[in-house]
């Protein structure tokens, strides 16, 4: 079995620490777990390979003997007993309610107490019969707003966040992988696509000995419960709400398999009809002239039978991209690899984990040339947000560390608030002073779309802005995106000569691909950002990376591939 990564395990304390408290218990045990949740996010190395090496994990800062052995555990076992041992106490929905917005686990035991409220489904009727606007520290609107997320989240179908169903991916081919007589282990379906959530994860296998392979799917770690077993498919129900589903396929049909499986099913429409166009026959098991096989083993030889180069997996949506293969058009798309910085990033000046130092030796073992620096400003006050006197005292904090000849560059900036009526949280004066400028909205997201859009347009009119963060302001599978005219907002960064950035945290891939990909068309570069605010943070890259794929991004669509002369130029140039 493959050891849980620190984030995973990070999730486990957190979820122990939730529980704890909705019970009541000892805040003091409640913040150790908590902060030993902290301390494997922000961890550079994963505590299986640690221990693997030998190492003591009471010499890191943050854990001691007790969490360590309790890391151990879940490193030999993939589970944290006394994270079972305290769900067993609880109604099993219990935990859903703390993903709502507003709830945190006080509220979430008042509402199982005093108003025996245990699953969503208990939280909508309490609300609909307006029992919860009674209850202390609840009232009226928050239980207007309780009531709209239950609903969305009982009317959604069940997905996830790529990023969290990432590491089950990993596991399953790992364990698959070591069964003898395995050739190949591929994820397909959405998740192979890059989609920024995911629904059931399909695997493809081919192997020699498929009962072997079945059993070992099906006796992992962490599964709930088997939904089916079969001779060459298979489902589980990871613990976690994951669903995976495995087929065995023969080595001849392999390519074909993958293709069919990976989707979409608009781009598998559109496949077929070219197929039949040239009188060929195109499915899960190859491609056929009349019942005489023309590929089938690899995916490349499944597009050169129809006349067609290899199209990246991101790319297959039926939006164009057959044509472009077609016609010799398609982008070659960015890689991680073309990256050269980061331009938005938080450090212990505002909500942040590390020091500036810290944030920029992390970018130059990345290889990074530069990283910038842009923690909140003043009004968002929840962020611990900068004044114009911790901002100076910031900007001497950059200069020191640019001093130490660390290899990477740090470049000083603000992610500044966009207030209601589109003015700034700092002075045109204040901004003059900084390398980079990021505005964002962190506030008032029921605006109707004129006043927000109005509100961001007045914002990117002012002369010293870089580039607009997250534009939608949504999180994935929690908040909805703002209302605004994207397109309007598009067509005046092109105007004014200024950026939009792709936010990688998973949570956000903000812009989406679709508008990312129009934003490539008006010809605006896109900054990916990872928005880091820990060590753990660094590696968002990868999302954003896969968002812009999507988009069909290449490496000179994005601003931050730019060497850092040519980037500063870049900068200096949006300045009016």
């Amino acid at each position: 079995m493959a050891a849980m990564t620190n984030v995973e395990m990070a999730e486990q304390f957190e979820a122990l620490a939730d529980l704890l408290e909705i019970k009541g218990e000892n805040p003091f045990k409640i913040r150790a777990y908590r902060n030993a949740a902290r301390v494997l996010g922000d961890h550079p190395a994963e505590m299986g390979a640690e221990l693997a090496a030998g190492r003591d994990l009471t010499g890191i800062p943050g854990i001691g003997k007790e969490i360590a052995a309790k890391i151990a555990t879940m490193t030999e076992t993939g589970a944290l007993p006394a994270l079972e041992k305290v769900r067993a106490e609880f109604p099993p929905a219990l935990p859903d309610l703390l993903k709502l917005p507003g709830l945190g686990p006080k509220r979430v035991r008042t509402l199982l107490d005093q108003c025996g409220v245990k699953t969503l489904d208990d939280l909508a009727a309490a609300a609909r019969e307006g029992r919860i606007q009674a209850l202390p520290g609840f009232g009226a609107k928050l239980e207007a707003a309780l009531l709209e997320a239950v609903t969305k989240r009982l009317d959604t179908t069940v997905r996830h966040l790529r990023a969290a169903a990432e590491p089950v991916v990993g596991r399953i081919v790992e364990t698959l992988a070591a069964v003898p007589g395995v050739h190949k282990v591929t994820p397909a379906g959405s998740y192979r696509r890059g989609r920024d959530t995911v629904g059931d994860l399909d695997l493809l296998v081919v192997a020699d000995d498929p009962a072997a392979v079945m059993a070992a799917f099906t006796a992992q770690p962490g599964i709930a419960r088997v939904l089916a077993q079969g001779e060459t498919k298979g489902s589980v129900l990871f613990e976690r709400g994951i669903q995976a589903d495995l087929r065995l396929v023969p080595a001849a049909s392999y390519g074909a398999a993958l293709h069919y499986f990976t989707g979409s099913q608009a781009h598998n429409i559109a496949m077929r009809r070219r197929a039949q166009q040239q009188g060929l026959k195109l499915n899960e098991y190859g491609v056929f002239r009349e019942e005489t096989p023309v590929a089938g083993a690899d995916e490349e030889g499944i597009f050169a039978a129809l006349g067609l180069p290899w199209i990246p997996p991101e790319q297959r949506e039926d939006a164009g991209e057959i044509e472009a293969a077609e016609q010799g058009k398609l982008p070659r798309l960015i890689e991680e690899s073309d990256l050269r910085g980061d331009l938005h990033n938080h450090t212990i000046w505002s909500d942040g984990a590390l020091s500036i130092e810290a944030m920029a030796r992390q970018a130059a073992a990345l290889g990074w040339s530069y990283i910038a620096i842009t923690d909140h400003s003043k009004r968002l006050t929840v962020a611990n947000g900068l004044d114009e006197r911790r901002l100076d005292e910031q900007l001497e904090d950059v200069a020191r560390v640019n001093t130490l000849g660390l290899g990477v560059q740090v470049l000083s900036g603000s992610e500044v608030d966009i207030l209601e009526d589109g003015s700034l949280d700092f002075s045109d004066d204040v901004l003059a002073r900084l390398d980079v400028v990021v505005v964002a909205v962190h506030s008032r997201f029921k605006l109707n779309r004129e006043a927000q859009t109005t509100r961001i347009l007045r914002a990117l009119e002012r002369p010293q802005v870089s580039f607009l963060a997250h534009p939608t302001g949504r999180l994935l599978l929690e908040r909805d995106p703002y209302e605004v005219d994207l397109d309007r907002i598009l067509e005046a960064i092109h105007a004014r000569g200024c950026f939009v950035e792709i936010n990688a945290h998973p949570m956000r891939l903000d812009l989406n691909e679709v508008y990312a990909r129009r934003a490539r068309e008006r010809g605006i570069p896109v900054v990916i950002n990872n928005d880091a605010h820990s060590l753990a943070d660094f590696a968002h890259h990868r999302h954003g990376i896969l968002q812009a794929r999507r988009a069909w991004l290449g490496r000179d669509d994005v601003l931050n591939t730019l060497p850092l002369d040519a980037l500063m130029a870049r900068l200096r140039a949006t300045r009016r």
